[in-house]
């Protein structure tokens, strides 16, 4: 995973790199002028194009040289750091290239799709730094399945208890067990969206009676069985629902943790659906950008 120590590879080695890449290419720019304007057509500015087009085409190797276990061109870390400090640095150099002359054609195409790349990948080192570690304090060190095995065990005596209950109290804590949702689509991981769900017994109702309703974040079960303590009188009871409803809280806190994990993966994740496919048309943008500048200039 990314980390602070990717950025600080080598002492900033890539740092450097770029800003010494941001530097020559803004001179080559300031020689442009006289009885042609600065512009993509210039020979200065056939020669930012190139470094921006040979840049993309090295920043997308990074997939492939991570796949490579047997590589002996650099570490994997060096690699990271460079496509973070170089794609940074391309910014400038294909904005010096284009000459801020942009326009409803494919170049500009290019050169948008190009933008929406680097930010996404901005993201993606705003995400890799700092939700490992936030889902590392929300498991308070503990692992993903940890909190699963928890909360199987936490389910597995709040049915043997339901069990002994009157039958409103087992109706509800069974169907809350059986309907709480975790996760779901990708809309729901990233907002943790809680769809989760339970039967709330009428008056007198049998074990298959009840209406199904909201149990969102599990706190409307855990006010159901609170609102029965005040009404029994039998002290056996008293603690079994007292049981129930520690038990409730319990899980209430283990599955905001759960959510949060997934949410927190999700946002990890999400980037690269839309980072990677964008990164494979703005390629394909380019090799159509360089096509058509061949062809028509």
């Amino acid at each position: 995973m990314i980390h602070v120590g990717i950025l600080r590879y080598a002492n900033n080695r890539y740092l450097w790199w770029s800003l010494a890449l941001v530097v020559v290419s803004a001179i080559l720019y300031s020689t442009q002028g006289g009885f042609q304007p600065a512009n993509g057509g210039t020979w200065q500015g056939y020669v930012l194009g190139t470094v921006g087009a040979l840049l993309i085409v090295w920043l997308l190797m990074l997939g492939i040289r991570k796949r490579s276990y047997s590589s002996s061109l650099g570490s994997v870390a060096g690699w990271t750091s460079a496509h973070v400090y170089l794609g940074t640095a391309l910014l400038i150099v294909a904005t010096l290239h284009s000459a801020g002359q942009l326009g409803w054609n494919v170049h500009s195409l290019a050169y948008l799709m190009m933008c929406f790349v680097i930010f996404s990948g901005f993201y993606g080192i705003y995400t890799y730094i700092n939700y490992p570690h936030s889902m590392t304090a929300n498991r308070s060190g503990s692992s993903r399945s940890a909190l699963f095995a928890e909360l199987f065990t936490l389910d597995n005596r709040a049915r043997e208890l339901g069990a002994k209950s009157p039958d409103d109290i087992n109706v509800a804590v069974r169907s809350a067990v059986e309907r709480t949702a975790i996760g779901g689509g990708v809309y729901a991981q990233l907002v943790g969206k809680d769809q989760s769900r339970f039967i709330r017994p009428s008056s007198g109702a049998d074990s298959d009676g009840g209406t199904p309703v909201s149990n969102r974040d599990q706190q409307p079960v855990i006010d159901f069985i609170a609102g029965r303590l005040p009404k029994t009188n039998k002290i056996a009871e008293t603690e079994l629902l007292q049981e129930l409803l520690e038990i409730f809280c319990r899980r209430q806190a283990v599955l905001r943790r759960v959510s949060h994990d997934i949410r927190l993966r999700g946002r990890i994740r999400i980037w690269l659906l839309i980072h990677i496919p964008i990164s494979v048309a703005l390629l394909i943008a380019l090799v159509i950008h360089i096509i058509t500048t061949f062809i028509y200039w």
